[in-house]
């Protein structure tokens, strides 16, 4: 690991309880089996309210959201911002019969397939997203 940052901050919520480090590792571990080098990533988790905001500010979307993704990517390094909504989470992982936490991880990862260029808007674009994103899960598995 050659000076990557990973920052863990909250806006208006508590910060979720996670083992950093591990996530720190899968991070890296998932950019890595994308060809890819983690840089400077920040996280954000926040409530509906302040993601909101967020979308409508830098978006002009007037929607609520799991998660938002900045991409400053410079070539195979990764390098982003990553705002989560706690609230859309729950209500998520409830609306797919998932678990708090398993969803949050699922978010979480998401955001790092977007920054190594995996879409999810156009046709078919979803499933693929999806398939990396159970991929990634599966690798968590094995990181210690």
């Amino acid at each position: 690991m050659t000076g990557e940052k990973i920052l863990w901050l909250t806006e208006s919520v508590e910060m979720p309880q996670l083992d950093f480090d591990r996530l720190g590792r899968w991070i890296e571990a998932v950019a890595k089996s994308h060809d890819r080098m983690v840089g400077d990533l920040n996280y954000q988790f926040c409530n509906d309210d302040h993601i909101l905001e967020v979308n409508r500010q830098f978006l002009n979307h007037d929607y609520y959201t799991d998660i938002i993704t900045f991409d400053r990517c410079r070539g195979r390094l990764l390098r982003g911002d990553m705002v989560i909504s706690l609230d859309t989470v729950a209500t998520n992982a409830e609306a797919v019969g998932s678990t708090y936490d398993q969803e949050l991880l699922r978010v979480i990862i998401h955001g790092v397939l977007h920054l190594c260029g995996i879409n999810d808007k156009g046709p078919g674009e979803r499933e693929i997203m999806e398939a990396n994103e159970n991929a990634a899960l599966e690798l968590l598995k094995y990181e210690v």
